[in-house]
């Protein structure tokens, strides 16, 4: 969610912290900040709203410096106000940037206030400057005073520190929020995000949790938890630095969606051969780890839960093995009742959301045969804690609401079926499932071709309040996701429902103002889910129904119905039927004028709880 920059540096540091912050937008923010070491000083400039508005205010009153850190904000403690932006500064000097959540500011706000600290605003950031202030009067060594203060801190942070009586370095410490090195020559960088630092470098060190980094322009010190030294990797990225770039499109939402054919085929490649999947896709221990799986639990948020949900059906149909999905969020709260053998598989985006993370780590601590990350960040912390990794190299997704992330996930999903499938299946029946996941790209790119009809559908909702969606089986989960899309980014409000659930409740919702959507394949539950639509139709409810080529449905007087342009398997129809639904939630949220790519009060990376 928020997004850190530093720079240290014998250039003016003002232009790259800003291009980094730029670059930061998609992850959701509400106010953006700057402050640099300006000739031994420390000088700060922060408002409200985009990092447009920021760099205004730079063109209208400039500051300068070869170090600084800036940050752009999503508000957990205080309201966007330009006095809870970030940067916060302490007394002689001391400047920080946070991400994260500081769970025992409230008992550290009231001993500085015992000290004599006065707080300016209602972030629990401030708490933590005033703290290496404190700290610093006794040691006069920046380093030192934060590892001291993040001694003291109870939560999750992601520290960037700039002081007066340092003014050559940049401190920075990370627990449960991700922070990156960037190396330069003769100059360093920070972050909390790769595509940040782009422009500037390729090479980079991951931070792990605990440790603590002194950044200066040609060296690095870093201690880890222990306080002893350490080393970490340097990584080469091999994103390009337009990755970020919107190119033709309008949004990168809508330049996303459209990347979903080369994304699927990216998440296959070097994994199927010979019309089987390669055991090593998993790593090198998952062959023999799949073997022994008896049960499957998997743990995820938003999006990613929708995958979970598509994915538990795909389990049990086909590998026959129980397979249990929850939200991260209550996972990490329960103490669940893990049978033996369970293989334990999370699903992020990014890697790092903090619901996501943090059930890794319980699950981790329990009896699972083995853990599992699907996540699109090679660099993430669930990736580098898990115990196999399957990488969907969706590439970067900038845009809030996902669209690629989500296909490629499920895309991993039915490869991990097909993994898990191969002990109680024979050849045949891989050899078919993988034939239907090689013709995955060549679908998407067809149903693409719905852009056009969908764009005109759109108008129909442009005006509306509340939308139904419908679903059966593991299409029940895409309309869940179709849903979630439209709230997302028209702020329609939108609810998903298994179709037959109907008559349970729902039906009392539905009139001419209430527009229900469904999906429809050519399944075992075709028929079953037709007479379920009918019973909207006998309500006056207008039905607007992506129908399979197979289904044999047509419009008629309240029914519009879309046909898709390609039939899809069961494998492949989630993967399918999800494509038209972001083009409808996109157009919709064309026509009602809103900010698509970022949309309000959500954030791309979800690190705190």
């Amino acid at each position: 969610m928020c997004g850190i920059v530093g720079v240290v540096a014998e250039r003016n540091s003002v232009p790259i912290l800003m291009e980094g912050l730029r670059r930061l937008e998609y992850r959701g923010y509400d106010s953006a900040g700057i402050a640099v070491v300006d000739h031994g000083r420390v000088a700060r400039l922060r408002t409200v709203g985009k990092v447009k508005n920021l760099q205004d205010a730079l063109d209208a009153a400039p500051i300068g410096g070869h170090v600084g850190i800036a940050h752009t904000r999503w508000a957990t403690h205080g309201v966007p106000t330009t006095n809870n932006a970030h940067p916060h500064i302490s007394r002689d000097g001391v400047a920080i940037v946070h991400n994260g959540i500081i769970e025992n500011h409230e008992v550290l706000r009231a001993d500085l206030k015992g000290l004599g600290y006065s707080f300016t605003s209602e972030t629990d950031t401030e708490v933590i400057a005033h703290r290496i202030h404190h700290h610093l009067a006794a040691s006069a060594d920046l380093f030192e005073a934060v590892r001291k203060t993040v001694a003291e801190l109870q939560g999750a942070y992601a520290l960037a520190v700039v002081s007066e009586s340092d003014p050559e370095c940049v401190v920075v410490a990370r627990e449960g929020c991700p922070v990156v090195i960037g190396l330069g020559i003769d100059e360093n960088f920070v972050a909390s995000d790769v595509a940040a630092l782009l422009p500037v470098t390729r090479r980079f060190q991951f931070l792990e949790e605990g440790d603590v980094a002194e950044i200066r322009r040609t060296s690095i010190k870093i201690l880890d938890a222990a306080g002893a030294r350490a080393i970490r990797p340097i990584r080469e990225s091999d994103l390009p630095a337009d990755a970020v770039e919107r190119g033709q499109y309008r949004h990168f939402m809508l330049k996303e969606i459209h990347e979903q054919p080369r994304a699927i085929a990216q998440t296959l490649e070097e994994r199927i051969a010979g019309g089987k999947l390669l055991d090593a896709a998993f790593g090198p221990s998952a062959q023999q780890i799949f073997k022994k799986v008896k049960a499957v639990h998997i743990a995820a948020c938003g999006t990613s839960f929708h995958a979970g949900l598509v994915a538990s059906y795909f389990i049990e149909q086909i590998c026959r093995i129980p397979a249990r999905v929850e939200f991260a969020s209550e996972y990490r709260y329960r103490d669940p009742v893990i049978t033996p053998d369970t293989l334990f598989v999370t699903i992020s985006q990014s890697g790092e959301t903090a619901d996501t993370l943090a059930a890794l780590r319980n699950a981790k601590q329990a009896k699972y045969l083995s853990t599992l990350t699907i996540c699109n960040v090679a660099e993430s912390s669930m990736v580098r804690e898990s115990g196999l990794v399957l990488l969907t190299r969706a590439g970067p997704e900038i845009g809030v609401a996902s669209t690629k992330a989500f296909t490629t996930q499920l895309t991993a999903l039915a490869m991990l079926t097909i993994a898990l499938a191969k002990n109680g299946s024979g050849a045949a029946q891989e050899h078919e499932l993988v034939s239907q996941l090689l013709q995955l790209p060549g679908l998407v790119e067809k149903t693409l071709k719905l852009d056009t009809a969908i764009r005109e559908l759109a108008e129909v909702f442009a005006d509306k309040h509340h939308a139904l969606f419908l679903g059966r089986g593991p299409l029940y989960a895409i309309a869940m996701e179709g849903a979630l899309k439209l709230k997302e980014i028209s702020y329609i409000h939108a609810e998903a429902y298994a179709a037959a659930e109907l008559k349970h409740g729902p039906l009392a919702l539905v009139d001419e103002d209430m527009p229900v959507v469904a999906v429809a394949p050519n399944n075992e539950l075709l028929e079953k889910l037709k007479s379920n639509l009918q019973e909207v139709r006998a309500r006056g409810g207008r039905l607007f129904v992506f129908a399979d080529p197979q289904a044999h449905m047509h419009s008629e007087e309240g029914v519009t119905v879309i046909e898709m342009p390609v039939a899809a398997s069961p494998l492949q129809a989630p993967m399918i039927f999800a494509i038209p639904l972001q083009l409808l939630a996109y157009h919709v949220a064309v026509l009602k004028g809103t900010d698509i790519d970022q949309p309000r009060n959500l954030a791309k990376s979800v690190t705190v709880e």
